[in-house]
């Protein structure tokens, strides 16, 4: 059972950055499986951010498209997601999540292998 791990949440001003990390356990390896980010605002649905599949294919939502960059270290077991120019709407508790096949299709998060428990990012105006 893999699990994952969410780090590098914060408070920061709007326009200012995060680097949000997800580390997975051991034994786990990311160049195998679809990864991604999910957040969830307060009095909200939780929502897609951006993935990763095995190839290197990426995608984002719209909102974060420019801003934000999804990556991932092998060695390191880590996926990584860059976020600049933050704005107050970007608030949430963000989550990563663990596909079950190497491409990400569909609504693949909805049959995600593991979920972290979420970091939180805070944005003032």
């Amino acid at each position: 059972q893999v699990q994952l791990v969410e780090s590098g949440g914060g408070s920061v001003q709007s326009g200012g950055s995060l680097r949000l990390s997800c580390a997975a356990s051991a034994g786990y390896t990311y160049r195998r499986f679809c990864m991604g980010w999910f957040r969830q605002a307060p009095g909200k649905e939780r929502e897609f951010v951006s993935s990763i599949s095995t190839d290197g294919t990426t995608s984002y939502a719209d909102s974060v498209k420019g801003r934000f960059t999804i990556s991932q270290d092998n060695a390191k077991n880590t996926l990584y997601l860059q976020m600049n120019s933050l704005k107050p709407e970007d608030t949430a508790m963000y989550y990563c999540a663990a596909g079950r096949y190497d491409h990400c299709s569909g609504s693949w998060w909805n049959y995600a292998r593991a979920w972290g428990q979420g970091t939180r990012a805070t944005v003032s105006s």
